[in-house]
């Protein structure tokens, strides 16, 4: 569907909702007051009558109803009782008709996961200089390494840290938690926490079940709200509350709640403290005793997805003449194996620096490490690094001697990477450098945004909550009964819309209404964001990506809610325009 389309069907039924429903705060009197009901009915029977017996009628009102003129001479019809509950269950009624009418056919499909989407308004005109992550960036894997990274850690538990034989029988649960969870080490629980660190109620959970709410305000002194700034540091790391903030996270997630789920269930007495160190320390012993790595390399088909897209797009990349650049915390060897698979034996061809074990994110931020040249059986050499060579393989380092040495600075660099923090965060905050994230979830995220039934749900969501904020100035208790029960509603289509997506946590990127803690730094840190860099082959490289303007509460846009309702945001917005 066109914008002008998309546009001219919202202005019509703007138009439509409004007349229906004479929701203007103009004629608000007519609904809200029977007295000025009456004084309309009196002037339009009786100005008829006064006009023909003056010649300046204009200036002649209508009697007033005292004993002065009578009332027995002047017949007014009965001012029926002005019912709260029938005009509130009227407006619902409307609206919800209003609600399908303001979904267009096909309005379902618009939404496409190759789609890049902008935070920030990027001109790839002029970005010269294109760099990139490996894991989960140029290679993204399969589902099935995660059940083998959780496994070998499960394992390591049992044999290593002596844990109970009973933890066995609990197996990978796919799709169980969701990438930017936060986890509090000293209570055991994962946990979803909104942009103003407020955790969503409904998705606590301690083991594999949720924390009833009433508990969860018990256990944070009767409120919602998580003091992060103070629970954790900068790279989301702890020592209180850790976020886990890439893909290779899911099986750690996912061991901590089927361990604390194993020991709970058994009555076991046993601090959160330490089950988290154990679970942290045998996902690290996969990956730094070089488990996960061996397992890609013996079957790179079964674990690497779309290496193909991987080379048409660095294909087009170094095709156009841009300079393309590699910084990854893997070693030679594995980005080796895996770019040969993808790309081909002459990968190292596509880029002008290629950087291994980089000690991310410290590479970005410490100035102390010296580049170390490898040779092309990956063994170090000695020789002073004086200049970055393309067709040489370079491990650690730093970015002040990138730098220096390659003069890439400011938004002509575009940096791809899936660790907001690791990845990202500093080359936006520090460097300039423009950033791109590569979130795979969009894929699913889409794909449910993209059914009738979240739409529907969506779009009737806050068209209800657009009533009930203007009709709570109604206080007579049947009036009130019928508020509570459209809040009531309200939170049950909240719980159906977080269904649709993760059923314990919900969505990635929304906790009800707010953004979530995760998709407050994808906005702060990444210019623009994908779900893989194949997005890539769908632009042109002249092309700039304008993000949509967001309206302001106090800017008063056409909402959905407003949409639907016929009048604006903010209750008696036309009165206070006349404020000065």
């Amino acid at each position: 569907m066109s914008c002008s389309r998309t546009f001219g069907t919202l202005g019509q039924i703007w138009h439509n909702s409004t007349r229906a429903l004479g929701m203007s705060v103009a004629s608000r009197g007519a609904h809200e007051s029977t007295g000025t009901a009456l004084e309309q009915h009196g002037q339009k029977h009786h100005g008829t009558k006064d006009r023909k017996q003056s010649p300046s009628s204009s200036s002649v009102k209508p009697p007033l109803l005292t004993p002065r003129h009578g009332r027995a001479n002047i017949s007014y019809a009965a001012a029926p009782k002005f019912d709260t509950k029938t005009m509130l269950w009227a407006k619902y009624n409307e609206v919800k008709r209003l609600v399908h009418d303001i979904l267009p056919p096909g309005v379902c499909k618009v939404l496409n996961p190759a789609t890049i989407f902008a935070n920030n308004e990027v001109d790839l005109g002029k970005v010269d200089i294109y760099g990139f992550d490996y894991d989960y960036t140029l290679a993204l894997y399969s589902d099935s390494l995660d059940v083998m990274i959780y496994n070998k850690a499960r394992e390591f538990l049992i044999q290593h840290y002596k844990y109970p034989e009973g933890i066995s029988n609990y197996d990978y649960i796919p799709n169980f938690a969701t990438r930017g969870l936060h986890y509090d080490i000293e209570k055991g629980l994962l946990l979803k926490i909104d942009a103003f660190h407020y955790i969503q109620l409904g998705t606590v959970y301690r083991g594999l079940k949720p924390v009833p709410d009433e508990e969860v305000l018990q256990l944070y002194g009767g409120t919602q709200h998580v003091p992060l700034n103070q629970a954790s540091g900068f790279y989301g790391k702890g020592p209180m509350i850790k976020q886990y903030m890439d893909v290779f996270a899911l099986p750690e997630m996912t061991l901590l709640a089927t361990a604390n789920e194993y020991f709970i269930s058994h009555n076991i007495d046993y601090d959160p403290v330490h089950l988290y160190k154990d679970v942290s320390d045998a996902i690290g012993m996969v990956h730094i005793q070089g488990f996960m790595y061996k397992w890609i390399m013996q079957d790179l088909e079964k674990y690497i997805t779309h290496g193909d897209k991987t080379h048409a797009v660095l294909d087009r990349l170094a095709s156009s003449g841009k300079k393309l650049f590699l910084i990854t915390n893997s070693p030679f060897s594995f980005v080796d194996k895996g770019m040969t698979y993808m790309v081909g034996k002459e990968w190292r061809d596509f880029f002008d620096v290629i950087i291994v074990q980089a000690d991310k994110p410290h590479f970005f931020n410490d100035c102390y490490k010296p580049f170390r040249r490898l040779d092309s059986n990956g063994d170090l050499q000695w020789d002073k690094i004086k200049s970055l060579d393309k067709g040489q393989i370079y491990k650690q380092g730093n970015l002040f001697d990138f730098l220096r040495l390659t003069g890439w600075r400011g938004s002509r660099v575009l940096y791809f990477g899936d660790h907001l923090y690791s990845d990202l965060a500093d080359l936006m905050l520090r460097h300039g450098w423009r950033t791109a994230a590569i979130v795979p979830e969009l894929v699913e995220e889409t794909r449910a945004v993209n059914t009738q039934q979240y739409a529907f749900s969506l779009t009737w969501l806050q068209a209800l909550t657009g009533l009930l904020e203007r009709m709570q100035i109604h206080h007579d208790p049947e009036a009130q009964k019928v508020l509570s029960e459209w809040l009531k509603e309200r939170e049950e289509l909240r719980a159906v819309t977080k269904n649709l997506f993760n059923p314990q946590f919900g969505s990635i990127f929304r906790t009800c209404h707010n953004p979530t803690y995760f998709s407050l730094r994808l906005c702060r840190y990444s210019d623009i964001y994908m779900e893989s860099i194949s997005c890539l082959m769908n632009y042109d490289f002249p092309y700039t990506f304008y993000p949509r303007r967001t309206p302001l509460q106090h800017e008063a846009p056409l909402w959905m809610d407003q949409l639907c309702t016929g009048c604006m945001k903010t209750p008696f917005l036309e009165e206070m325009t006349q404020i000065r």
